[in-house]
Protein backbone atom coordinates (compact mmCIF):
# COMPACT_ATOMS: atom_id res chain seq x y z
CA UNK A 1 0.00 0.00 0.00
CA UNK A 2 1.43 3.34 -0.53
CA UNK A 3 2.70 5.36 2.41
CA UNK A 4 1.24 8.66 3.36
CA UNK A 5 4.13 11.68 2.71
CA UNK A 6 4.28 15.50 2.52
CA UNK A 7 2.05 16.08 -0.42
CA UNK A 8 -0.77 14.69 1.77
CA UNK A 9 -0.58 17.01 4.59
CA UNK A 10 -3.59 18.43 5.34
CA UNK A 11 -2.15 21.83 6.30
CA UNK A 12 -0.98 22.41 2.62
CA UNK A 13 -2.59 25.53 1.05
CA UNK A 14 -2.19 26.77 -3.02
CA UNK A 15 -1.70 29.59 -4.22
CA UNK A 16 -4.48 28.98 -6.17
CA UNK A 17 -7.27 30.05 -4.16
CA UNK A 18 -10.13 27.73 -5.77
CA UNK A 19 -8.16 24.99 -4.47
CA UNK A 20 -8.39 26.15 -0.72
CA UNK A 21 -11.93 26.29 -0.86
CA UNK A 22 -13.87 23.89 1.19
CA UNK A 23 -16.04 21.12 -0.29
CA UNK A 24 -13.90 21.42 -3.48
CA UNK A 25 -13.02 18.08 -5.25
CA UNK A 26 -9.36 18.88 -6.33
CA UNK A 27 -7.45 20.64 -3.28
CA UNK A 28 -3.59 20.46 -2.97
CA UNK A 29 -3.99 17.48 -2.31
CA UNK A 30 -5.85 15.96 -4.76
CA UNK A 31 -3.91 16.47 -8.19
CA UNK A 32 -5.49 13.79 -10.34
CA UNK A 33 -4.93 13.37 -14.09
CA UNK A 34 -6.66 14.04 -17.26
CA UNK A 35 -6.63 14.59 -21.13
CA UNK A 36 -8.00 17.98 -22.33
CA UNK A 37 -7.65 20.51 -24.70
CA UNK A 38 -9.84 24.23 -24.86
CA UNK A 39 -13.40 23.89 -25.85
CA UNK A 40 -14.19 24.06 -29.49
CA UNK A 41 -10.46 24.81 -30.46
CA UNK A 42 -8.24 22.73 -32.84
CA UNK A 43 -5.76 22.31 -29.99
CA UNK A 44 -4.07 18.86 -29.68
CA UNK A 45 -5.21 17.09 -27.18
CA UNK A 46 -2.72 16.49 -24.21
CA UNK A 47 -1.85 16.43 -20.33
CA UNK A 48 -3.54 17.78 -17.60
CA UNK A 49 -3.39 17.76 -13.70
CA UNK A 50 -6.76 19.32 -11.90
CA UNK A 51 -6.65 22.02 -9.75
CA UNK A 52 -8.82 23.75 -7.91
CA UNK A 53 -10.82 24.74 -10.26
CA UNK A 54 -8.18 25.26 -13.22
CA UNK A 55 -6.12 22.48 -14.71
CA UNK A 56 -2.31 22.66 -15.23
CA UNK A 57 -1.43 22.25 -18.75
CA UNK A 58 1.41 19.80 -18.70
CA UNK A 59 2.85 20.28 -21.52
CA UNK A 60 3.78 24.18 -21.00
CA UNK A 61 4.60 23.49 -17.63
CA UNK A 62 7.56 21.44 -18.76
CA UNK A 63 8.51 23.68 -20.82
CA UNK A 64 9.19 26.28 -17.52
CA UNK A 65 12.82 24.10 -16.66
CA UNK A 66 11.43 23.78 -13.34
CA UNK A 67 11.20 19.70 -13.51
CA UNK A 68 14.07 17.55 -13.29
CA UNK A 69 14.84 14.26 -13.10
CA UNK A 70 12.40 11.67 -12.64
CA UNK A 71 9.71 14.28 -12.77
CA UNK A 72 10.90 15.81 -15.45
CA UNK A 73 10.54 12.28 -17.27
CA UNK A 74 7.10 11.90 -16.04
CA UNK A 75 6.18 15.21 -17.51
CA UNK A 76 7.81 14.52 -21.23
CA UNK A 77 5.51 11.57 -21.05
CA UNK A 78 2.11 13.64 -20.45
CA UNK A 79 2.88 15.58 -23.61
CA UNK A 80 0.85 12.97 -25.85
CA UNK A 81 -3.27 12.36 -26.33
CA UNK A 82 -3.09 9.73 -24.10
CA UNK A 83 -1.71 9.16 -20.66
CA UNK A 84 -0.59 5.59 -21.34
CA UNK A 85 3.17 6.63 -21.85
CA UNK A 86 3.17 8.39 -18.50
CA UNK A 87 0.91 5.41 -16.86
CA UNK A 88 3.95 2.61 -18.00
CA UNK A 89 6.51 4.36 -16.48
CA UNK A 90 5.62 3.20 -12.62
CA UNK A 91 4.97 4.31 -8.82
CA UNK A 92 8.41 5.96 -8.71
CA UNK A 93 7.82 8.43 -12.03
CA UNK A 94 4.13 8.78 -10.50
CA UNK A 95 5.35 9.66 -7.26
CA UNK A 96 8.20 12.20 -8.43
CA UNK A 97 5.91 14.02 -10.40
CA UNK A 98 3.35 14.37 -8.01
CA UNK A 99 5.90 15.83 -5.21
CA UNK A 100 7.01 18.32 -7.88
CA UNK A 101 3.83 19.48 -9.15
CA UNK A 102 2.50 19.82 -4.81
CA UNK A 103 5.30 21.55 -4.07
CA UNK A 104 4.89 23.96 -7.25
CA UNK A 105 1.61 24.65 -6.54
CA UNK A 106 2.10 25.58 -3.06
CA UNK A 107 1.21 29.19 -1.83
CA UNK A 108 5.07 29.54 0.09
CA UNK A 109 6.65 29.41 -3.60
CA UNK A 110 8.03 32.66 -5.30
CA UNK A 111 6.51 34.92 -6.72
CA UNK A 112 9.26 34.90 -10.02
CA UNK A 113 7.76 30.71 -9.72
CA UNK A 114 4.21 31.56 -9.57
CA UNK A 115 4.43 33.59 -12.26
CA UNK A 116 5.65 31.38 -14.93
CA UNK A 117 2.91 28.61 -13.68
CA UNK A 118 0.20 30.93 -13.74
CA UNK A 119 0.49 30.73 -17.69
CA UNK A 120 0.34 27.03 -17.32
CA UNK A 121 -3.22 27.25 -16.13
CA UNK A 122 -6.82 26.69 -17.70
CA UNK A 123 -10.37 27.59 -16.22
CA UNK A 124 -11.66 24.12 -15.97
CA UNK A 125 -14.87 26.10 -17.34
CA UNK A 126 -13.00 26.38 -20.53
CA UNK A 127 -12.03 22.56 -21.34
CA UNK A 128 -12.99 19.41 -22.81
CA UNK A 129 -11.75 16.10 -22.19
CA UNK A 130 -10.91 13.17 -24.28
CA UNK A 131 -10.69 9.19 -22.57
CA UNK A 132 -7.56 9.70 -20.20
CA UNK A 133 -5.78 6.72 -21.71
CA UNK A 134 -6.40 4.16 -24.76
CA UNK A 135 -8.14 1.24 -23.11
CA UNK A 136 -6.90 -2.12 -24.16
CA UNK A 137 -9.27 -4.28 -22.25
CA UNK A 138 -11.48 -3.95 -19.93
CA UNK A 139 -12.98 -6.42 -17.27
CA UNK A 140 -16.07 -5.87 -14.98
CA UNK A 141 -16.05 -7.27 -11.95
CA UNK A 142 -18.91 -8.12 -9.31
CA UNK A 143 -17.46 -6.92 -5.70
CA UNK A 144 -20.60 -6.12 -3.99
CA UNK A 145 -22.07 -8.69 -1.96
CA UNK A 146 -24.99 -6.53 -0.95
CA UNK A 147 -25.85 -5.79 -5.29
CA UNK A 148 -25.12 -9.84 -5.96
CA UNK A 149 -27.21 -10.75 -3.35
CA UNK A 150 -30.32 -8.03 -3.94
CA UNK A 151 -29.88 -8.78 -7.85
CA UNK A 152 -29.58 -12.40 -7.95
CA UNK A 153 -32.77 -12.79 -5.96
CA UNK A 154 -34.57 -10.86 -8.72
CA UNK A 155 -33.52 -13.58 -11.36
CA UNK A 156 -32.91 -16.55 -8.87
CA UNK A 157 -35.50 -16.25 -6.27
CA UNK A 158 -34.35 -19.74 -4.79
CA UNK A 159 -30.69 -19.46 -5.10
CA UNK A 160 -29.60 -15.90 -5.03
CA UNK A 161 -25.87 -16.05 -4.11
CA UNK A 162 -24.20 -18.52 -6.03
CA UNK A 163 -21.67 -20.67 -4.44
CA UNK A 164 -18.77 -19.94 -5.80
CA UNK A 165 -19.09 -15.67 -4.84
CA UNK A 166 -17.83 -15.97 -1.28
CA UNK A 167 -14.89 -17.83 -2.64
CA UNK A 168 -13.47 -16.14 -6.08
CA UNK A 169 -14.21 -12.46 -7.72
CA UNK A 170 -15.87 -12.67 -10.46
CA UNK A 171 -15.66 -10.98 -12.98
CA UNK A 172 -16.47 -11.16 -17.33
CA UNK A 173 -14.67 -9.36 -20.16
CA UNK A 174 -16.76 -6.14 -21.47
CA UNK A 175 -16.05 -4.32 -24.15
CA UNK A 176 -13.65 -1.19 -24.56
CA UNK A 177 -14.06 0.60 -27.19
CA UNK A 178 -17.41 1.28 -26.09
CA UNK A 179 -16.07 3.15 -23.54
CA UNK A 180 -16.65 6.97 -23.20
CA UNK A 181 -15.83 10.26 -21.36
CA UNK A 182 -18.30 11.94 -19.17
CA UNK A 183 -20.94 14.07 -21.23
CA UNK A 184 -21.46 11.59 -24.07
CA UNK A 185 -25.06 10.87 -24.35
CA UNK A 186 -26.65 8.16 -26.38
CA UNK A 187 -29.63 5.99 -27.63
CA UNK A 188 -31.19 3.86 -26.28
CA UNK A 189 -30.21 0.34 -27.55
CA UNK A 190 -32.10 -2.00 -29.77
CA UNK A 191 -32.05 -5.63 -28.78
CA UNK A 192 -34.18 -9.09 -28.66
CA UNK A 193 -35.97 -9.50 -25.57
CA UNK A 194 -38.62 -12.00 -24.26
CA UNK A 195 -41.56 -11.57 -22.22
CA UNK A 196 -42.40 -14.55 -19.98
CA UNK A 197 -45.24 -15.86 -21.61
CA UNK A 198 -44.57 -15.21 -24.90
CA UNK A 199 -43.54 -17.95 -27.43
CA UNK A 200 -40.59 -16.05 -29.23
CA UNK A 201 -38.36 -13.13 -28.33
CA UNK A 202 -39.10 -9.60 -30.68
CA UNK A 203 -36.76 -7.08 -31.51
CA UNK A 204 -37.08 -3.51 -30.00
CA UNK A 205 -35.66 -0.81 -28.02
CA UNK A 206 -34.66 -1.69 -24.18
CA UNK A 207 -37.29 -0.74 -21.95
CA UNK A 208 -35.31 -1.27 -18.69
CA UNK A 209 -32.36 0.83 -19.08
CA UNK A 210 -30.47 1.34 -16.29
CA UNK A 211 -27.17 2.62 -14.95
CA UNK A 212 -24.93 1.10 -12.84
CA UNK A 213 -22.48 2.96 -9.69
CA UNK A 214 -19.20 1.97 -10.58
CA UNK A 215 -15.32 2.72 -9.91
CA UNK A 216 -13.30 1.79 -12.15
CA UNK A 217 -8.95 0.86 -12.18
CA UNK A 218 -6.93 1.95 -14.81
CA UNK A 219 -3.70 -0.27 -14.45
CA UNK A 220 -0.25 1.21 -14.85
CA UNK A 221 2.64 -1.22 -15.02
CA UNK A 222 1.41 -4.53 -16.70
CA UNK A 223 2.70 -7.89 -16.17
CA UNK A 224 4.32 -10.44 -18.27
CA UNK A 225 2.55 -13.20 -19.89
CA UNK A 226 2.97 -15.91 -17.71
CA UNK A 227 3.27 -14.32 -14.47
CA UNK A 228 0.84 -13.68 -11.70
CA UNK A 229 0.92 -10.34 -9.81
CA UNK A 230 1.04 -11.06 -6.12
CA UNK A 231 -1.57 -9.51 -3.79
CA UNK A 232 0.89 -7.32 -2.01
CA UNK A 233 2.65 -5.82 -4.89
CA UNK A 234 -1.27 -5.59 -6.77
CA UNK A 235 -1.52 -2.28 -6.02
CA UNK A 236 2.09 -1.29 -7.49
CA UNK A 237 0.94 -1.47 -11.14
CA UNK A 238 -2.40 0.02 -10.41
CA UNK A 239 -2.00 3.99 -11.64
CA UNK A 240 -5.74 5.05 -10.37
CA UNK A 241 -9.28 5.67 -9.71
CA UNK A 242 -12.39 6.76 -11.25
CA UNK A 243 -15.93 6.70 -11.68
CA UNK A 244 -17.92 4.31 -14.00
CA UNK A 245 -21.05 4.09 -15.26
CA UNK A 246 -21.65 0.65 -17.03
CA UNK A 247 -24.96 1.33 -18.22
CA UNK A 248 -27.47 -1.58 -18.46
CA UNK A 249 -30.57 -3.12 -20.54
CA UNK A 250 -32.07 -5.05 -17.92
CA UNK A 251 -34.37 -6.79 -20.05
CA UNK A 252 -31.76 -7.57 -22.88
CA UNK A 253 -29.88 -8.78 -20.44
CA UNK A 254 -32.66 -10.91 -18.65
CA UNK A 255 -32.66 -12.89 -21.88
CA UNK A 256 -28.97 -13.30 -22.84
CA UNK A 257 -27.47 -13.74 -19.42
CA UNK A 258 -27.15 -17.49 -19.57
CA UNK A 259 -25.00 -19.85 -19.94
CA UNK A 260 -22.22 -17.16 -20.55
CA UNK A 261 -23.20 -14.11 -18.84
CA UNK A 262 -23.92 -10.28 -20.24
CA UNK A 263 -23.28 -9.03 -24.07
CA UNK A 264 -25.67 -6.94 -25.64
CA UNK A 265 -26.88 -5.75 -22.66
CA UNK A 266 -23.42 -4.04 -21.62
CA UNK A 267 -21.72 -3.38 -25.13
CA UNK A 268 -23.62 -0.37 -25.90
CA UNK A 269 -21.46 2.04 -23.62
CA UNK A 270 -19.94 2.56 -20.56
CA UNK A 271 -18.86 6.18 -19.09
CA UNK A 272 -15.85 7.53 -17.39
CA UNK A 273 -15.17 10.33 -15.68
CA UNK A 274 -12.18 12.38 -17.06
CA UNK A 275 -10.10 12.35 -13.66
CA UNK A 276 -8.40 9.75 -12.71
CA UNK A 277 -7.57 9.81 -8.97
CA UNK A 278 -4.21 8.48 -8.49
CA UNK A 279 -3.28 5.31 -6.04
CA UNK A 280 -1.05 7.77 -4.06
CA UNK A 281 -4.00 10.38 -3.34
CA UNK A 282 -6.08 7.62 -2.00
CA UNK A 283 -3.86 6.74 0.37
CA UNK A 284 -5.36 8.60 3.64
CA UNK A 285 -8.51 7.04 3.12
CA UNK A 286 -7.26 3.18 3.50
CA UNK A 287 -9.16 1.17 5.74
CA UNK A 288 -9.04 -2.01 7.40
CA UNK A 289 -10.62 -5.34 5.73
CA UNK A 290 -12.25 -7.87 7.04
CA UNK A 291 -14.14 -11.14 6.01
CA UNK A 292 -17.25 -12.11 8.24
CA UNK A 293 -16.76 -15.33 10.58
CA UNK A 294 -19.25 -16.86 9.44
CA UNK A 295 -18.24 -16.99 5.50
CA UNK A 296 -15.38 -18.88 4.05
CA UNK A 297 -12.29 -16.91 4.34
CA UNK A 298 -9.97 -16.06 1.22
CA UNK A 299 -7.21 -18.78 -0.23
CA UNK A 300 -3.78 -17.66 0.41
CA UNK A 301 -3.11 -15.76 -2.50
CA UNK A 302 -6.36 -13.58 -1.46
CA UNK A 303 -5.58 -13.00 1.91
CA UNK A 304 -2.30 -10.96 4.21
CA UNK A 305 -1.69 -9.29 6.95
CA UNK A 306 -1.55 -6.07 4.88
CA UNK A 307 -4.75 -6.72 3.28
CA UNK A 308 -6.58 -6.60 6.12
CA UNK A 309 -4.51 -4.10 7.59
CA UNK A 310 -5.49 -2.07 4.89
CA UNK A 311 -6.74 -3.08 2.14
CA UNK A 312 -10.09 -1.53 1.60
CA UNK A 313 -10.37 2.15 0.43
CA UNK A 314 -12.79 4.70 2.06
CA UNK A 315 -14.40 6.12 -1.12
CA UNK A 316 -17.99 7.85 -0.88
CA UNK A 317 -20.44 7.60 -4.06
CA UNK A 318 -23.59 9.37 -4.94
CA UNK A 319 -25.89 8.81 -8.29
CA UNK A 320 -28.31 11.69 -9.37
CA UNK A 321 -31.32 11.86 -11.78
CA UNK A 322 -32.29 15.14 -13.64
CA UNK A 323 -35.46 14.30 -16.02
CA UNK A 324 -36.26 16.12 -19.27
CA UNK A 325 -39.04 17.77 -16.82
CA UNK A 326 -36.81 19.16 -14.38
CA UNK A 327 -34.17 20.77 -16.92
CA UNK A 328 -37.41 22.36 -18.38
CA UNK A 329 -38.28 23.41 -15.42
CA UNK A 330 -34.27 24.28 -13.78
CA UNK A 331 -35.08 21.99 -11.34
CA UNK A 332 -32.06 20.47 -9.21
CA UNK A 333 -30.94 16.80 -10.16
CA UNK A 334 -32.14 14.37 -7.31
CA UNK A 335 -30.09 12.23 -5.89
CA UNK A 336 -31.57 8.34 -5.94
CA UNK A 337 -28.51 6.66 -3.64
CA UNK A 338 -25.47 6.57 -1.91
CA UNK A 339 -22.97 3.82 -1.13
CA UNK A 340 -18.96 3.53 -0.28
CA UNK A 341 -16.57 1.30 -2.02
CA UNK A 342 -15.29 0.01 1.57
CA UNK A 343 -17.90 -2.49 2.13
CA UNK A 344 -17.46 -4.37 -1.23
CA UNK A 345 -16.72 -7.98 -0.26
CA UNK A 346 -13.29 -7.91 -2.59
CA UNK A 347 -10.80 -5.35 -2.70
CA UNK A 348 -8.89 -3.58 -5.85
CA UNK A 349 -5.91 -5.92 -4.78
CA UNK A 350 -7.65 -9.09 -5.08
CA UNK A 351 -9.64 -8.11 -8.22
CA UNK A 352 -5.53 -7.85 -9.68
CA UNK A 353 -4.32 -10.77 -8.32
CA UNK A 354 -7.22 -13.05 -9.24
CA UNK A 355 -6.99 -11.43 -12.80
CA UNK A 356 -3.70 -12.96 -13.19
CA UNK A 357 -3.32 -15.95 -11.37
CA UNK A 358 -3.46 -17.67 -14.46
CA UNK A 359 -0.56 -15.75 -15.76
CA UNK A 360 -2.77 -13.62 -17.63
CA UNK A 361 -1.11 -10.34 -18.62
CA UNK A 362 -2.87 -7.45 -18.10
CA UNK A 363 -1.59 -4.35 -19.66
CA UNK A 364 -0.90 -0.40 -19.19
CA UNK A 365 -4.18 1.49 -19.46
CA UNK A 366 -6.10 -2.08 -18.98
CA UNK A 367 -9.54 -0.99 -17.50
CA UNK A 368 -10.69 -3.09 -14.36
CA UNK A 369 -14.44 -2.23 -12.98
CA UNK A 370 -15.68 -2.62 -9.46
CA UNK A 371 -19.44 -3.96 -10.59
CA UNK A 372 -22.61 -2.14 -9.00
CA UNK A 373 -21.57 -0.74 -6.01
CA UNK A 374 -24.43 -1.30 -3.19
CA UNK A 375 -24.63 -1.06 0.69
CA UNK A 376 -26.72 -3.11 2.97
CA UNK A 377 -29.26 -0.24 3.84
CA UNK A 378 -32.14 1.53 2.19
CA UNK A 379 -30.85 4.21 -0.31
CA UNK A 380 -27.67 2.91 -0.42
CA UNK A 381 -28.53 0.75 -3.95
CA UNK A 382 -26.18 1.53 -7.35
CA UNK A 383 -29.14 0.46 -9.81
CA UNK A 384 -32.57 0.91 -10.49
CA UNK A 385 -33.49 -2.98 -10.72
CA UNK A 386 -32.47 -2.67 -6.94
CA UNK A 387 -34.25 0.71 -6.45
CA UNK A 388 -37.60 -0.17 -8.17
CA UNK A 389 -37.42 -4.25 -7.23
CA UNK A 390 -36.88 -5.17 -10.49
CA UNK A 391 -38.91 -2.96 -11.92
CA UNK A 392 -42.32 -4.11 -9.55
CA UNK A 393 -42.22 -0.97 -7.50
CA UNK A 394 -41.95 2.27 -8.83
CA UNK A 395 -40.33 5.13 -7.04
CA UNK A 396 -41.70 8.44 -7.41
CA UNK A 397 -39.43 11.61 -7.57
CA UNK A 398 -39.47 15.10 -5.69
CA UNK A 399 -41.84 16.74 -8.96
CA UNK A 400 -44.21 14.06 -8.90
CA UNK A 401 -42.30 12.11 -11.68
CA UNK A 402 -42.80 8.05 -11.33
CA UNK A 403 -40.20 5.42 -12.10
CA UNK A 404 -38.86 2.44 -12.67
CA UNK A 405 -36.09 2.42 -15.01
CA UNK A 406 -34.69 5.46 -17.35
CA UNK A 407 -36.88 7.43 -19.46
CA UNK A 408 -35.79 9.10 -22.62
CA UNK A 409 -34.03 12.80 -21.72
CA UNK A 410 -33.11 11.49 -18.43
CA UNK A 411 -29.38 12.03 -17.18
CA UNK A 412 -27.16 10.46 -14.66
CA UNK A 413 -24.71 12.00 -12.92
CA UNK A 414 -22.54 10.16 -10.41
CA UNK A 415 -20.10 11.86 -8.04
CA UNK A 416 -17.21 10.61 -5.58
CA UNK A 417 -15.13 11.98 -2.64
CA UNK A 418 -12.74 10.64 0.18
CA UNK A 419 -13.05 12.59 3.47
CA UNK A 420 -12.15 11.79 7.15
CA UNK A 421 -8.57 10.42 8.76
CA UNK A 422 -8.17 13.84 9.07
CA UNK A 423 -7.07 14.16 5.75
CA UNK A 424 -8.24 16.70 3.44
CA UNK A 425 -11.44 15.88 1.12
CA UNK A 426 -10.23 14.86 -2.36
CA UNK A 427 -13.10 14.23 -4.98
CA UNK A 428 -13.51 12.19 -8.11
CA UNK A 429 -15.38 15.02 -10.33
CA UNK A 430 -18.43 13.50 -11.81
CA UNK A 431 -19.41 11.47 -14.99
CA UNK A 432 -22.82 11.95 -16.75
CA UNK A 433 -25.27 10.75 -19.88
CA UNK A 434 -28.23 10.73 -20.91
CA UNK A 435 -30.44 8.80 -23.08
CA UNK A 436 -31.64 10.46 -25.81
CA UNK A 437 -34.41 9.36 -28.15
Amino acid sequence: MTALNETHSPDLISWVDSANEPGTDFPIQNLPFAIFRRRESSELFRGGVAIGDQVVDLVKAKETGLFSDLALSGIEACGGNSLNAYMALGKEWWSALRLRLSQLLRNEITEEIKGALVECLVPQDQIEFSLPCTIGDYTDFYTSIHHATTVGSLFRPDNPLLPNYKWVPIGYHGRASSIVVSGVNFPRPIGQTKLPDADAPTLGPAKRLDYELELGVYMGVGNNLGTPIDLDSAEDHAFGVSLLNDWSARDIQAWEYQPLGPFLSKNFISSVSPWIVTMEALAPFRAQWTRDSDDPQPLAYLDSDSLRDSGAIDIKLEVYLETEKMRETSSPAVRLAESNFVQSYWTLSQMIAHHTLTGCNLRTGDFLGTGTQSGASEGETGSMLELSSGGKKPFTLPNGEQRTFLADGDKVILKGWCSGNSARRIGFGEVSGAVIS
